[in-house]
């Protein structure tokens, strides 16, 4: 929600643009770190390093109202967090260009203001956050907010970092409910839903999206829509009809199955109002915690991510014209989803390089005269449609030359080497993209050659840097990847996790079992009844399990709103807790007006798991009998 709503006034001062809530690839496991004492002032810690800090989106996690001794909680809670924050699109695919910070700073009190109403006392906390807007009693409970000077000292001293290329989170000690998004970021640490609150919120800070709820003050229905069209991506008064003739708004995505669930279309509420303005799915995360952003939301979220960093690295020097007896380079960044495309032309005729991220001038026969040289480096991913995203900035970076044959490039000797990879402690998944860099000769290409299980993988004449072990259809297992340096004995060596965790469902006592040839195993209820799942990996490192109910958007699992440890409980019409259902089987029901309808007769269940080194188990399932008491 943000600060511009009525009856906010005081959070506004402490929150530059504040939203309400509603509803690991690579070393994403906090760094050790000896605990502070009282008096001792904040400690920097790099959680997850995928370059310099200058180069990459930072993350800087802060935590306010955890002491000293209570350090540890909020190592576990960053780490929950995180853990979850790696499983969503596309901070899995893109994880590779966040770096994660940890700014831990002990509190002299335990918790924070206003915690759970305004009633409880002011406590004695680094950052000052507070429920309530700050304990603004025109706000509302759940609108956790913090100080916004004291947040920016403390990202302040992790280096490299600045605003343009940062985003802060803060989490509360509490377990209570609540967030805000803006300027900075904040989720409370410890609730059962507090992981999916981060993910959301950064949709507000980093991505600019809007709260997608049909309702201001919850339990109370929102009302209608009475202004003009939004400027809202993702919220519209046009019809479907329309978006086409006009190209507007979410129209490339149209009768998509939506990632969050259901068909991408005209689906009304949100921005507050029940009525008169819709949005592109039935529910995503900027409506409901548990759901992913769906490709609309997606599409944003990665232009917004990708403007943080630089696509290109670092590419042979272009300030002064070079000769053509050499060879040319780039450096990419490389997107665990899917590797960057690199395109070569010459006058404008493109060179037939295959992707390649060095050209050899010398092999081109390059005529007396100045000539132009680029390189063009862009993002293939499907995430994007628009072709104005695509070409933006963020996702496209052209780099120029000017070719002289008149001139002698000077040669100076240097060692071929390895100069960057992907981590090689952690396995990697067999979704998602290694690469090696190296150094640049100008009189030579070194060359990568790389091995699955000792076996070659043809890569030669083409891009040999980056290696998408998805178009290797790796058997389930544990593989070995290495990559030499040709002409060196240097090798990286990468043990490749190619076997999925599994998960398993624990039912409460139905009224019946029944087991037919063929078919999923079938229980039957007449009420309510809970379902816990439970994840199991052969390797260390969380595991996200999620399910979904009939062919719906895939839901996180998290126990239930109020106790993680407790499993989640499915109702004919749903629970309703804080003014919003969860639950209801079937037809999902996200708030009190939603239709309540029981839906009797056979369900399906399905879940998987998504665990650390990013491999999506396959689904499994049972079915699911209401009947009428």
């Amino acid at each position: 929600m943000t600060s511009q709503r009525k009856g906010v006034r005081r959070a506004a001062a402490r929150l530059a643009a504040v939203c309400l809530l509603a509803a690991g690839l690579v070393g994403t496991t906090p760094a050790a770190a000896g605990t502070p004492t009282p008096g001792e002032g904040p400690t920097v810690v790099p959680v997850q390093t995928t370059g310099p800090a200058e180069r990459r989106f930072n993350l800087v996690f802060m935590g306010d109202g955890y002491t000293a001794a209570e350090m540890p909680a909020f190592r576990a809670d960053l780490e929950r967090h995180l853990n979850t924050l790696w499983s969503v699109e596309p901070f899995a695919s893109y994880r590779s260009y966040i770096n994660v910070w940890a700014v831990e700073v002990p509190s002299a009190e335990s918790g924070v203001d206003c915690d759970p109403g305004l009633g409880a006392p002011a406590r004695d906390t680094a950052l000052d956050m507070g429920f309530w807007g700050g304990c603004d009693p025109d706000s509302v409970q759940r609108l956790l907010t913090v100080d916004g000077r004291k947040a920016g000292a403390l990202a302040d001293l992790v280096p490299g970092t600045g605003r343009a290329n940062r985003q802060i989170v803060a989490l509360a000690h509490s377990d209570t409910y609540g967030g805000a998004g803006g300027s900075y970021a904040t989720a409370s640490g410890g609730n059962a839903l507090s992981s999916l609150i981060t993910p959301h919120e950064i949709g507000h800070s980093l991505g600019g999206l809007q709260d997608e709820y049909d309702y201001y003050a919850r339990g109370v229905p929102g009302g209608a829509y009475e202004g003009p069209e939004p400027s809202s991506v993702h919220h519209t008064l046009l019809t479907e009809e329309q978006m086409r003739e006009q190209r507007a708004k979410w129209w490339r995505w149209l009768g998509e199955e939506s990632e969050s669930g259901g068909v991408i279309g005209r689906h009304e509420g949100g921005m507050y109002s029940t009525k008169g303005v819709w949005r592109p799915s039935r529910h995503s995360l900027m409506k409901t915690l548990g759901y992913a952003f769906d490709q609309v939301e997606r599409e944003v979220m990665v232009r917004a991510i990708s403007a943080k960093v630089d696509l290109v690295q670092d590419h042979t020097p272009d300030t002064a014209p070079i000769g053509a007896d050499r060879t040319v380079w780039v450096d990419t960044l490389h997107p665990v989803g899917g590797a960057l495309s690199v395109t070569w032309k010459l006058d404008g005729r493109t060179l037939d390089t295959r992707g390649a991220r060095t050209v050899d001038l010398r092999r081109l026969r390059v005529p007396p005269g100045t000539h132009t040289l680029t390189a063009a480096v862009t993002d293939p991913t499907p995430f994007v449609r628009d072709p104005a995203v695509r070409a933006s900035a963020a996702l496209t970076r052209t780099v120029t030359w000017t070719v002289d044959p008149s001139l002698t490039t000077v040669r100076s000797p240097e060692a071929p080497g390895f100069t960057g990879h992907t981590p090689t402690g952690p396995p990697v998944g067999a979704r998602g993209v290694v690469h090696a860099d190296t150094t640049h000769a100008v009189d030579a290409t070194p060359a990568v050659r790389w091995r699955l299980d000792g076996r070659p993988v043809a890569t030669a004449g083409r891009n040999d840097r980056d290696l998408d072990l998805r178009s290797l259809r790796i058997t389930p297992g544990t593989h070995a990847l290495t990559a030499r340096l040709a002409g060196t004995g240097e090798e990286l060596s990468w043990t490749v996790d190619a076997r999925p965790a599994t998960a398993a469902y624990e039912l409460s006592e139905p009224l019946r079992t029944v087991r037919r040839p063929g078919r999923p195993v079938e229980y039957v209820y007449d009420g309510a009844f809970t379902m816990r799942l439970t994840a199991r990996d052969d390797r260390e490192g969380a595991v996200v399990s999620q399910f979904r109910v009939d062919g719906d958007g895939w839901y996180t699992y998290y126990g239930w709103p109020t106790d993680a440890s407790a499993p989640f409980r499915f109702s004919p019409g749903g629970t309703v807790i804080d003014g919003l259902v969860y639950g209801k089987l079937g037809r999902s029901r996200a708030v009190p007006w939603d239709d309540a309808t029981p839906d009797h007769g056979t369900h399906t269940v399905e879940y998987r798991t998504i665990d650390a080194a990013g491999n999506i188990g396959r689904a499994r399932s049972f079915l699911v009998t209401l009947v009428k008491p």
